[in-house]
């Protein structure tokens, strides 16, 4: 039986997928933001099924229309970024699952989560690497990040999605 602890781990593992894609080749594959919204789909149909009142569950902006209103508003800045150049195609497309699963009531601590995130990737990529650390994958990663100026928002993005979805009730 599918229950929403599942999804949640299912969704989790396919959100931390797509921040260590972005992170190794500042890419996100398309399959990975499908799968999300498959995943997404799932939980809303459980919902749903589990719903007294189907009304509230679809129509509430706690239930899977304000889902979907934070999904599409969060996209529509990615691809107002995107068309911009101020953000990659991936990471505008992930935007999309990341409003589904933080829900409308989400959006302030997301916006809260992301500036956090923001500012410490800020602060990793201009602060000196120590040597001990130097020689490690990650830290050299980190270097070519630095060097390209090319920010993977990806991993932000999920860090914050994970810390607001660890948060929401519907999904504890």
């Amino acid at each position: 039986m599918i229950s929403e602890i599942n999804i949640l781990i299912v969704a989790t593992v396919l959100l931390l997928y797509a921040a260590w894609s972005d992170f190794r080749l500042w890419k996100i594959p398309n399959p990975i933001v499908l799968a999300l919204i498959a995943v997404y789909a799932l939980h809303a149909a459980l919902q749903l099924l589990a719903a007294e009142d189907v009304g509230a569950a679809l129509f509430s902006s706690s239930g899977i229309a304000g889902d979907i209103g934070a999904g599409l508003l969060l996209f529509t800045l990615g691809f107002g970024l995107w068309s911009f150049k101020l953000f990659g195609a991936g990471d505008a497309k992930l935007f999309l699952p990341i409003g589904l699963f933080i829900g409308w009531h989400g959006m302030l601590p997301f916006a809260i989560f992301l500036l956090i995130g923001g500012i410490a990737a800020l602060l990793i990529l201009k602060l000196p690497m120590p040597l001990q650390l130097a020689h490690f994958s990650v830290a050299v990663r980190l270097e070519e990040i630095r060097t390209t100026r090319k920010i993977p928002y990806g991993v932000i993005m999920v860090a914050a999605a994970l810390c607001v979805t660890a948060l929401r009730p519907g999904f504890a």
